[in-house]
């Protein structure tokens, strides 16, 4: 257990460390989240389900990104990449996106264009281009020349350069960071019917010519048109403004309004059609996909708790016994609309004493309230605390 991750995961869910460090232990020796929340109230501070989960789901994440942390700092390592300055990042790095993109220049690839190109020896010019000094690219390109490695013109040694140029662009975490910003902004989903089935496909008619705001779409229609799509009756695509895209990336890395400056300028074209907006895009489309997976599980779950809650008796008075043997037994008292209205807690197993206490005050509550029903429920105790209700003289 990390106590660095004990801090940060107190303060992004305002809590104290303690309660964190000791949930994280009990965690960590296999206890379970209900368990946990109704066992070791005293451990915790009282901390329910939902905190309880919160803590050990970003535990799990945190220890996630560790360990990929930890593979990439080996294979960085193993390959001679590893320098003092990419480690400070990389230690630093604190989300797998921002992790992935100081890795993505290191990460061994399939064959791309660039490769290609390197293989040519176009790298260096490459490097004069981006450099965007005051010369003339023709001239430039003219000493990589090569027709035995497939360089037959200078145009060709500059679009083999720009095809590295736009690799450089994909691969900056600067660059990705900006953009996945603006596609979760800005972007836009645009659906649309397959032609030809649009009869097989009528119940997502609604989606057949549909856009909307990434930042606005319900989970509802994310994961509809997702089903859609999956089965074949919708394309979808995620949009952002390309012109404020564009812009961002020249700002970035367009310096000067020179001719070579130009050559980068297309470069930044390519690499943001070609390779950085496809990345993006399947990036936003995967965490919309994951965050409308959790509101489809809330809503399940907030739906679930009313038909739960719904009284089963209909309409009547209930006082409600939570059983317990240590920490005693929970009392509510609930009007006809299941309105809380009482709560408190007993001690009838432990001693006669106890018992007598409990058995009095159970008595009063049912005439103060109007109880009209009691219910107990079916946990460590339970049926000694049935026993103990129908003993009472009713």
């Amino acid at each position: 257990m990390e106590e660095r991750h004990i801090a940060k995961i107190a303060g992004e869910l305002g809590l104290a460390e303690g309660q964190v460090r000791a949930t994280a232990g009990l965690i960590g020796e296999g206890a379970t989240v209900p368990f946990i929340a109704r066992y070791r109230k005293e451990v915790t501070g009282s901390l329910d389900e939902v905190r309880i989960t919160e803590i050990r789901d970003r535990l799990e994440q945190l220890a996630e990104l560790d360990k990929r942390r930890e593979a990439i700092l080996d294979s960085l390592k193993e390959r001679n990449h590893l320098t003092d300055d990419l480690r400070e990042k990389v230690l630093a790095a604190g989300t797998l996106s921002a992790l992935e993109d100081l890795y993505l220049p290191f990460r061994p690839k399939r064959r791309t264009r660039a490769t290609v190109a390197r293989e040519r020896g176009l790298e260096p010019l490459a490097r004069v281009l981006f450099a965007q000094e005051e010369k003339d690219p023709l001239s430039e390109a003219l000493p990589f020349v090569d027709p035995e490695k497939s360089v037959s013109s200078p145009e060709e040694a500059l679009a083999g350069a720009r095809d590295i140029i736009a690799e450089w662009v994909n691969e900056d975490p600067s660059a990705r960071a900006a953009l996945r910003e603006l596609f979760f902004a800005k972007g836009v989903f645009h659906s649309k019917g397959i032609v030809g089935r649009e009869a097989e496909g009528s119940k997502y008619r609604d989606y057949f010519a549909w856009e909307e705001p990434v930042s606005k779409a319900p989970s509802h229609r994310i994961l509809a048109m997702r089903r859609g799509e999956k089965e074949g009756f919708l394309s979808l695509s995620v949009v952002p403004p390309e012109a404020e895209a564009l812009a961002i990336l020249d700002r970035l890395f367009v310096r000067g309004n020179n001719a070579c400056s130009e050559q980068v300028r297309l470069a930044v074209r390519d690499g943001y059609s070609r390779l950085l907006s496809p990345s993006m895009e399947t990036e936003t489309r995967l965490e919309t996909k994951k965050r409308a997976d959790g509101e489809a599980i809330r809503v399940f779950g907030e739906n679930l708790r009313q038909l739960l809650m719904a009284p089963p008796l209909g309409q009547k008075n209930v006082l409600a016994i939570d059983p317990g043997l240590r920490t005693g037994c929970k009392v509510v008292c609930l009007d006809r609309q299941g309105k809380l209205l009482h709560h408190e807690t007993i001690f009838p197993l432990l001693t006669d004493k106890g018992r007598e206490e409990s058995a009095r005050r159970v008595l009063e509550l049912i005439e103060e309230f109007a109880i009209e029903a009691l219910a107990v429920g079916n946990g460590t105790g339970g049926r000694e605390t049935e026993a103990f209700l129908r003993g009472l003289p009713l």
